[in-house]
């Protein structure tokens, strides 16, 4: 994947969770929240498909997605910081639906956005649940892995 790809997904990725944190708090319908995001908070090489793809798949999924992480987590999903919940739920998206995006990726680009968006120590968190979910979500890679190490 090249830098400006690389880059447009990671911005796709920081508006997604300011998306998914205003979804889950203010309650606006996620179709509401989409064009509102891209159109007065997405920087010009935003990768908006990409965006749009993981905040409509969070809200579509959040029930599984929230099932795959409940077992990770070690108090009830709900009372997790908001803006680490939104992070969460993104990982375990991109964890589960998007196999091409290696989980390394995945769990690396998450620990980044808890670093800008959550708090103090937040990105140590999202790291420990993320890494336990992708040993259910990706066993096959994480062994695949294991084996060339």
């Amino acid at each position: 994947m090249s830098k400006p790809a690389s880059r447009g997904r990671s911005l796709a990725r920081s508006l997604a969770v300011q998306a998914l944190y205003q979804w889950q708090v203010g309650g606006q319908p996620i179709v509401n929240v989409v064009p509102h995001m891209l159109t007065d908070h997405a920087e010009p090489k935003t990768d908006a498909a990409f965006f749009t793809l993981l905040v409509e798949g969070v809200a579509e999924h959040v029930n599984e997605l929230d099932e795959a992480l409940r077992p990770h987590v070690d108090r009830s999903l709900e009372s997790v910081d908001p803006v680490e919940r939104a992070i969460l739920r993104l990982g375990a998206y991109e964890l589960k639906m998007h196999q091409e995006t290696p989980y390394r990726v995945v769990i690396n680009e998450s620990i980044e956005l808890a670093k800008v968006f959550g708090a103090e120590q937040g990105h140590k968190y999202v790291n420990g649940v993320l890494d336990k979910a992708a040993k259910d979500l990706r066993p096959f890679e994480m062994a695949a892995e294991k084996k060339t190490s």
